[in-house]
């Protein structure tokens, strides 16, 4: 079921300047997921961040690479140095990696999706393509498709 767009949406979406970037389908390339498993597995311990490549064609969003940037990793957390990144790139969102079990977002987290795009991930340990989440801006879980 489609979600209903509320005032308070559209107003945040034209401020944040995602009122053309609507789409009803995610599809991610199999290498990007492969590779955000294996730079989790090599982080491990420490968890790893990145930025999602992509863009929105006719209504599907298609993430097709990685963007890193400066930051600092831990075993409680990684940040980024956002404000490093260059204008050029087409970031749709943002993929780090949870060295436990868990793909629930955290308040940081949840912060940090509202803020830097439309689309993220979360691998969790032992990371697997069965153990990465997707959320939206708000932080709601989103299903996405394999290209």
């Amino acid at each position: 079921m489609k979600k209903k767009e509320s005032w308070m949406d559209r107003v945040i979406g034209s401020f944040l300047g995602n009122q053309d970037k609507k789409f009803r389908e995610i599809l991610i390339d199999q290498e990007v997921v492969e590779d955000i498993i294996q730079i989790a597995r090599e982080s491990h311990p420490l968890e790893f961040a990145a930025l999602l490549e992509g863009k929105i064609k006719k209504g599907v969003l298609k993430v097709d690479g990685l963007v890193f940037l400066p930051g600092e990793t831990s075993n409680q957390g990684a940040v980024m140095k956002t404000f490093m990144m260059p204008l050029t790139t087409g970031t749709v969102g943002s993929v780090h990696s949870h060295p436990i079990p868990s793909r629930e977002p955290s308040t940081a987290d949840l912060q940090f999706f509202a803020k830097n795009g439309l689309f993220h991930l979360i691998i969790a340990y032992p990371y697997t393509e069965d153990t990465i989440q997707a959320y939206d801006t708000f932080g709601e879980m989103i299903s996405y498709g394999l290209i």
